[in-house]
């Protein structure tokens, strides 16, 4: 016998939540329980190594009818546990959420409004955000750079609370693509997107797993996974240094050939050298990134290994 398909499914990613998990559960649960919907909460456990994962066995012990539990092998990154989290998802809409109560549970209810009066992807925007003046500056940087290269239109990126129809839902499961920048994927295959204001706080507990280093990293994907604009502005940047490069080859000869060879500019000369080379290694690298993904692609090594299931059988007594 299949179980029923709730109305409501919540995806949360875990790694290393220990701390955040209690307290994350009593408001989590509460303010499910209050819109009196069907639902279930998928948590995937991406390899946590403190007591994250028998904190989830625990809670699906509790709540095991509106809880499943995917536990990975390993730690594969947030992005293929949300992708795992889609894909065991069976409600009609399908809220995404960080385990650090950054964004409030109670904010479900406003997303839950917006898919049910009919727009099928519902992106949201963090108002008086806590994060420190540094990740703000540079999520205001990113966005600009990204909205002028690819056709990707988020206000707000690096929130994690999103609503997704079943239709966008099944769409991204679809997706074969290594990495995968979920959010940029459902805007553009949305018919009727929206995005709403949410509250945001401050991390209840813990430290946040994004170094300098992991948003670099996560917005260079994304711009790269989208457009093939920064392979043409090299390009061109490249056929325009090649036209001075010979402009000054030119000159040089006929200075040489009328004045005689000229010692003092052979510092000149350096400094374009290495100028040219820096331009050529930043070129290299870029062309790399392009063909490191497709190398990633080709050898279709899957994006997870999921070690159990922890969800409760439709004939169980308990759901």
């Amino acid at each position: 016998m299949a179980r029923p398909v709730p109305k409501l499914s919540i995806v949360i990613p875990v790694y290393n939540e220990e701390s955040v998990l209690p307290t994350l559960f009593a408001r989590l649960y509460a303010a499910l329980d209050a819109l009196a919907v069907s639902y279930e909460c998928v948590f995937v456990n991406d390899g946590s190594r403190d007591r994250s994962a028998a904190l989830l066995r625990e809670q699906f012990a509790r709540r095991p009818r509106e809880t499943r539990v995917v536990l990975f092998h390993a730690n594969f990154g947030q992005h293929s546990a949300v992708m795992a989290g889609l894909a065991h998802a069976r409600g009609e809409y399908v809220v995404t959420l960080d385990a650090d109560l950054q964004n409030p549970p109670e904010e479900i209810g406003r997303i839950l409004a917006k898919l049910e009066e009919g727009y099928d992807y519902v992106g949201t925007i963090r108002m008086q955000r806590q994060d420190r003046l540094w990740r703000r500056a540079f999520s205001r940087a990113i966005n600009r750079l990204r909205e002028w290269i690819t056709p990707v239109r988020i206000t707000d990126q690096g929130c994690m609370m999103r609503g997704y129809s079943r239709s966008i839902v099944e769409a991204l499961n679809q997706t074969r693509e290594v990495n995968t920048f979920i959010p940029a994927l459902a805007s553009l295959y949305a018919m009727r997107p929206v995005e709403i204001p949410i509250a945001h706080e401050e991390r209840f507990a813990g430290a946040s797993k994004y170094s300098m280093y992991s948003l670099i990293r996560l917005n260079f994907d994304l711009i790269t996974g989208f457009s093939l604009v920064p392979l043409q502005f090299f390009s061109m940047v490249g056929m325009a240094i090649s036209l001075l490069s010979a402009v000054l080859v030119v000159y040089l000869a006929l200075q040489r050939l009328f004045f005689g060879p000229q010692v003092q500019g052979v510092f000149t000369l350096f400094g374009i050298l290495f100028f040219l080379v820096g331009i050529a290694l930043f070129g290299i690298g870029l062309l790399g990134e392009y063909v490191g993904r497709i190398y990633a692609q080709v050898r279709e090594r899957p994006r997870y290994i999921i070690q159990a299931v922890l969800e409760a059988d439709a004939g169980d007594e308990r759901a």
